[in-house]
């Protein structure tokens, strides 16, 4: 937790009426930090470009441990970035990986390549994270690999045999992502087959098989909890990054739980970010969605009501969705996310917790939560504790457009994957109209 913002909760404004107002959002984290890795890897021109990559912390963690590996990235403004690969094997190193999951599971795959010992560390909750199931999946295709979790080290010897191997990857999708993003380049290429719980967050991993196919990359997807990448080159391409539409659904969220009307520019047509069913989710809520080339407009109800929702392959948006439910009517029930227990913090617990001290009856159930709406007000002394999880920090400003006096104590996470929140969030709730 930054120390000011441990210091100085930041006031979470409250407009008195309705929200009105157009924004443009941030390109994906997710699909930023695969394109990243695959440009890294990729062969073909010197450079590719990543355009519409986000200022983020995950961004720029992503960055730094492609540097560590030998590999030029150059900022070209714009939110554009330059990849240049290195003349010889990816080097060895130490790569931070802060809070990230997408570095933590991603690159030491690519890290099992380089030629000398990787180290990996990151924040203190990232040693908690669970790493074990690509870490043994990487040992079983030929990798040595020291540590079951945060720090370990990953000694590269300039490749990998590659095969098949299986995992759980029920703890996290990003585990089978990590692998198949590298596998092309291991001997015999991976196979990947998941075997387990049910996989959180499946249409991550669609998003990873299609980044990859577009890099020229064979894939076989056909058979259920089973992927294979052919072994050949990585192509070398641009990429351009979509909206982040997680990051979307908090400033959506704002119409709907104060009535008003809110319109995310750039909005895809089409797109495999999970973050889309957004929409979807909040119609069930009584909102209305139209989705057309000014992008998608979100006008909530005069009141919400209550839903019974698998959010399994949206986990993502559980503390958004949590803070709608919190001021509908009826009761809501969040189904499909125990997985949420590994994220930047255990969502579940902080998510009752919160919404526990501010009135609301909240309790965690097996795999999600339970949350029966009651009057809300801020608790005297006590600000909503984002536990240094960006979508904690947010859903608490959320909340604070409706219950008057919140406060969240560390709005500075939020720039894991949002940068400047504080600024947006006030601009949009001072607009006048769309």
């Amino acid at each position: 937790m930054n120390a000011s913002s441990a210091t100085h909760p930041w006031p979470a404004p409250t407009p008195g009426g309705p929200v009105t107002g157009r924004v443009h959002v941030p390109g994906s984290k997710s699909q930023t930090n695969r394109a990243l890795l695959l440009a890294a890897l990729a062969t073909g021109p010197a450079e590719v470009a990543v355009v519409g990559a986000p200022p983020t912390r995950d961004t720029a963690l992503m960055v730094g441990a492609l540097r560590a590996l030998g590999v030029t990235v150059t900022e070209a403004g714009d939110q554009r970035l330059l990849v240049g690969r290195p003349d010889r094997a990816l080097r060895g190193g130490t790569v931070d990986v802060g809070l990230a999951g997408t570095v933590m599971r991603f690159v030491p795959p690519a890290a099992a390549l380089a030629d000398g010992p990787v180290r990996f560390d990151g924040d203190p909750r990232a040693r908690e994270r669970p790493m074990g199931p690509v870490l043994e999946a990487l040992r079983a295709l030929g990798a040595r690999i020291e540590g079951d979790a945060l720090p370990f080290t990953v000694h590269g010897t300039g490749g990998l045999p590659g095969g098949e191997v299986v995992l759980d990857a029920s703890g996290s999708s990003q585990f089978v992502s990590g692998l198949l993003l590298s596998g092309a380049m291991y001997d015999k290429g991976v196979a990947v087959r998941h075997v387990g719980p049910p996989l959180p967050s499946l249409p991550h991993i669609e998003m990873t098989v299609d980044m990859v196919r577009a890099a020229g990359v064979e894939v076989e997807d056909g058979e259920d909890d089973s992927w294979r990448v052919h072994p050949g080159p990585i192509a070398a391409r641009d990429w351009t990054i979509e909206p982040d539409l997680s990051n979307a659904a908090v400033f959506l969220a704002a119409a709907a739980v104060t009535g008003g009307r809110v319109t995310v520019a750039g909005w895809p047509s089409e797109s495999r970010q999970p973050g889309a069913a957004v929409l979807g989710i909040l119609e069930r809520f009584g909102c209305h969605v139209a989705v057309g080339p000014d992008g998608a407009t979100l006008t909530g109800p005069d009141t919400l009501v209550g839903v019974d929702v698998d959010l399994h392959d949206v986990g993502e948006l559980t503390p958004t969705i949590a803070a709608v439910a919190a001021l509908a009517t009826g009761q809501t029930r969040l189904r499909g996310v125990a997985h949420l227990r590994g994220h930047e913090t255990d969502r579940l617990a902080a998510l009752a917790a919160e919404l526990t001290a501010l009135g609301a009856d909240a309790a965690e159930t097996d795999d999600g939560l339970l949350i029966r709406p009651r009057p809300l007000s801020a608790p005297v002394g006590r600000p909503w504790r984002a536990y240094a999880d960006h979508r904690m920090a947010t859903a608490g400003a959320v909340l604070g457009l409706v219950v008057p006096g919140m406060a969240v104590d560390d709005i500075d996470s939020t720039g894991k994957t949002i940068p400047d929140f504080p600024a947006r969030w006030t601009e949009l709730i001072s607009e006048k109209g769309a």
